[in-house]
This record gives C-alpha cells, sequence and structure tokens, in this order.
C-alpha cells in the first residue's frame, strides 16, 4: 500500500471525507456534498450513520463528483479527537475499500489535523491493508485487494512527509511481525526463523546467531531442555542497533520465540493446538521493533534477543520431574513441560544482563492462558521490578492504542514457585494466579535490573474483530507500544 500526502482539496479515485458526532459534516465533507448536489446529505437521512468513530457509508457512482464512491467516515466527538481515532478511521475507510474495485482514495483530513495526525492516518491505512493469502492458489480476482494507493489530503503537506518518515517504518515492523506470526510451523522453524534475522544485516542491524554448541557452553540447559526433542536446532538471534551515542547502555528486548509449542511430554489437547504456530509472539515483536526502530533512524542503542526453540515430544523429550540448571546457576524443577517459554526466557534474560549490561530490559512473551482470564484479547499485563518503567509503558500503550494493565509481583506471589526439590519450580501450585508466578519465576532471571515482562497471549493472535487495523490472525502487537515507549522516553 502506497502512501501519499496531497495539498488541500484534492479529489483523486474514490474520496474519503469525515463527519463528526450527529453526522456533522466537516468542511470538506460539506464541499462533497454541495458538488454532488446533497447526495451526501440524502444518504445519511436514508441511513442509520451517526459519525461515530469509526462508522462508514459508501456512496456508489454519485453524479456531480469524479467519483466512482464516496465514503464518508466518522470520527466522533470532535472535542475528542485524537490521533488514535484518526488512525483506526483511515483504517475503517482501507477496510471498506480495499477489495472493491477501487486502486486509488483521496482521505479528506484538511482543516481537521496537522502532519502528525495525517501520518497516524497513513499509519491507519497501512496497517488494514495487510493480508496474509500467499498460500491461497485458487483466490478469485474479486477477493484479492485493488486498492494500492491511498492519498491523504492535509494542509501541511511537508510536515506530514516528515511525521511519515517515523511512521512508515512502524508500518512496516508491525507487517514484519504478523508475517512471522501467520506463517505455518512446517515454514517457520528455529533454523528458519535465524536464517531470516540474519537478512536484517541489509537493515544496519549487527546480528549475532548463537547456536546450540554455544549455548551449551554458555550453561544455558534451561533453554536447550525446551528443545531437545525437536529436530530442529534451537537458537538465539541478537539484534544490535547502535542508534544513540557512542558507550551509553542500550535497551534490551528480549523475546519468546517458540516456533511451534506442542506442550512436549504434558502434550496439549489437539483442539486449537494449530495457533501454538503463534507461540513466537514475543519474538516477532521484537524483530518488528528492531525493523522499526533501524527503518527510521531511532536515536538509541537498542538491543534485541530472540530465543528460538521448538517444543515437540519424542524419546527424547524433557520430562516432567527433570532438573535442569539454568545458565545463572539456578536449578529448576520441570513440573509441567508445557510451561516452556520461560525456562527459554530465563536463560536469554541472564545472558542478556550479564552480556550487555543494559539499561532496561523488557521481555514479551505469549506465556499464560490465565492472562486472557485476567484481562481477555484487550490488554496485556505487565510486571516489573521499576515503577518508572510500568508507568512510561502504560503511557506508551494508551498512546498506541496497544494498552497495557500492570499487575502485581511480591514475596506473597515468590512461593508459588517454591519446591523441595530444586532452587525452584517451573509451574505454580493449582490454577492460581499464574500469570503471576510465571514473572515471579522471570524475576529471578534478572538480577535486579530495571526490568518488565508483557504476557502477550491475549493479544497478539486473534485480532479484535471490531478494529480494522488488525485485519489478520497475527496481530504484531506490541512493535507500535515499544517504538512509542522508545521515542517519548529514551531518544534525547
Amino acid at each position: 500500500m502506497k502512501i501519499e500526502f496531497v495539498t488541500a482539496g484534492t479529489n483523486a479515485g474514490a474520496i474519503a471525507v469525515p463527519a463528526f458526532d450527529k453526522a456533522s459534516l466537516s468542511a470538506a465533507a460539506k464541499a462533497v456534498d454541495a458538488a454532488a448536489s446533497g447526495a451526501l446529505t440524502r444518504a445519511i437521512a436514508a441511513s442509520r450513520f451517526k459519525g461515530g468513530a469509526g462508522e462508514t457509508l459508501e456512496i456508489i457512482a454519485p453524479a456531480g463528483v469524479d467519483a466512482g464512491r464516496i465514503v464518508i467516515f466518522g470520527l466522533g466527538d470532535k472535542a475528542k479527537l485524537n490521533e488514535n481515532v484518526i488512525e483506526k478511521a483511515a483504517a475503517a475507510v482501507v477496510a471498506k475499500l480495499l477489495t472493491g474495485g477501487e486502486t486509488t482514495v483521496t482521505l479528506r483530513l484538511d482543516g481537521e489535523t496537522d502532519g502528525e495526525g495525517a501520518a497516524r492516518a497513513g499509519l491507519g491505512a497501512r496497517l488494514a491493508a495487510y493480508r496474509f493469502d500467499q498460500y491461497r492458489t485458487k483466490l478469485s480476482d474479486d477477493k484479492k485487494p485493488s486498492l494500492t494507493k491511498v492519498a491523504i489530503a492535509v494542509d501541511d503537506v511537508d510536515a506530514a512527509k516528515s511525521a511519515w518518515k517515523n511512521w512508515g517504518p512502524v508500518a512496516e515492523g508491525v507487517d514484519v511481525a504478523r508475517e512471522l506470526l501467520n506463517q505455518p510451523p512446517n515454514i517457520l522453524n528455529p533454523e528458519t526463523y535465524a536464517k531470516q534475522i540474519e537478512g536484517m544485516a541489509k537493515l544496519g542491524l549487527e546480528i549475532e546467531i548463537l547456536d546450540e554448541a554455544q549455548m551449551l557452553e554458555l550453561g544455558m540447559h534451561s533453554l536447550l531442555g525446551v528443545g531437545q526433542a525437536s529436530e530442529f536446532e534451537s537458537h538465539i538471534a541478537i539484534m544490535r542497533w547502535n542508534g544513540g551515542k557512542a558507550g551509553e547502555k542500550p535497551l534490551v528486548f528480549v523475546g519468546k520465540g517458540l516456533t511451534f509449542d506442542s506442550g512436549g511430554i504434558s502434550l496439549k489437547p489437539g483442539a486449537g493446538m494449530d495457533e501454538m504456530k503463534g507461540d513466537m509472539g514475543g519474538s516477532a515483536a521484537v524483530v518488528g521493533l528492531m525493523t522499526a526502530l533501524s527503518g527510521r533512524k531511532a536515536k538509541v542503542n537498542a538491543i534485541g534477543i530472540v530465543g528460538l526453540v521448538e517444543n515437540m515430544p519424542d524419546g527424547n523429550a524433557q520430562r516432567p520431574g527433570d532438573i535442569v540448571t539454568s545458565m545463572s546457576g539456578q536449578t529448576i524443577e520441570i513440573l509441567n513441560t508445557d510451561a516452556e517459554g520461560r525456562l527459554v526466557l530465563a536463560d536469554v534474560l541472564w545472558y542478556a544482563q550479564q552480556t550487555f549490561d543494559p539499561k532496561l530490559m523488557i521481555d514479551l512473551a505469549t506465556l499464560t492462558g490465565a492472562v486472557l482470564i485476567a484481562l481477555g484479547n484487550t490488554r496485556a499485563a505487565i510486571f516489573s521490578n521499576d515503577d518508572t518503567i510500568a508507568e512510561r509503558l502504560f503511557a506508551a500503550g494508551n498512546a498506541s492504542d496497544e494498552p497495557v494493565w500492570r499487575l502485581p509481583l511480591g514475596p506473597d506471589y515468590e512461593k508459588h514457585i517454591e519446591t523441595k526439590n530444586a532452587d525452584m519450580r517451573n509451574v505454580g501450585e493449582g490454577r492460581l494466579a499464574g500469570s503471576i508466578s510465571a514473572a515471579e519465576f522471570l524475576k529471578r532471571f534478572v538480577n535486579d535490573k530495571p526490568w518488565c515482562h508483557i504476557d502477550i497471549a491475549g493479544t497478539a493472535m486473534g485480532g479484535m474483530k471490531d478494529d480494522p487495523r488488525q485485519p489478520s490472525w497475527g496481530t504484531g502487537w506490541g512493535v507500535r507500544m515499544l517504538d512509542r515507549f522508545v521515542r517519548d522516553h529514551y531518544e534525547g
């Protein structure tokens, strides 16, 4: 999808114009309505369109206007208009027109927002245009996207173009994350994933891949135990972006990369197991973030580290009852082989803080089903040993429309992972506080570095059916929020 910014008053291709609450037409909409001899006013009167945020109303072949379609899109209460509303509204327009035969739409935002808002409209358009249909060999032409360009009319074109230099790479990062999430596990495995990350060197990233021999030498038996039954070798992939001051401590982002999670010996039920191709959503977010940071030349030193593993059952699989020694030297009793993500993150987190001495660490993982019970699929859970990080992530989540909610940590939850047989167990007792128990487990491997764990099991997969910015099963959740976190607080 090509995004262009054009001068105010431009009409080309299909035309999309905004309205506000009570179907109040914007200045641009009034001008188009007058040219169309009141077609917009009549269409609104004959419909239930109220101008609410995200609403759309399509008018086919209106007389008096050189356009095959006019789309009226709602922005809601004008007093509450913000960039998230504009972004979602632009996405709704693209979703409406994507396969309808039009190739171009002009989004008339002139007079309603500034360059930053216009760029966010471009982001919404790009997010809505994503498709994952590369394996569909019999897709009919009328099901394929026709829309290839969105022209956004705005008063300050130069400001919009300047802002888009920051938001275009974010859109690319989200698409990269989605593409990874959506790939089938026979295509994306730890080895092919590592090779794909190696190719990111062309983006200006420094790439390093650790293999099993190197991880064994480092003592990463927690991670290696998870993948020991897979025919694919486990890897750790490291992506460095050196955009900040020389010698400045980096921000480190860690992602869980289970390319498929069968549950191992503690085998998952068959129903829904196919979705465990998405158990690498945390790693996808980190790869997408590093794509965005390098693409917009972020003025920060950042490192993305992902543990790439496949959890499978066979005669060499890890067993419930095994005790493994992590890179930290701490021992872990394995009571459920389906609680594997935390075992991968344990060694990656320890390696990260020991090797890079970061300013802070943030990990993302599709870690627990319990977080869906707590927060559903609209918010991710955050757990942190640092109030500033938690507060900044909360603000970044709201600013990017990827909201988070902080859940507690503390001594009363630490006892959930105590065992007489090792330093800790890999699951809590029973079903209570499952997400918190997992976070308490991870906390033991951060060595008091400022840290936050983000459980994205509810947000990485499935998508919000009422949000046109999430058109595919793999959402790419986390890229926008983390990019906002970085740009708002760590780029000078």
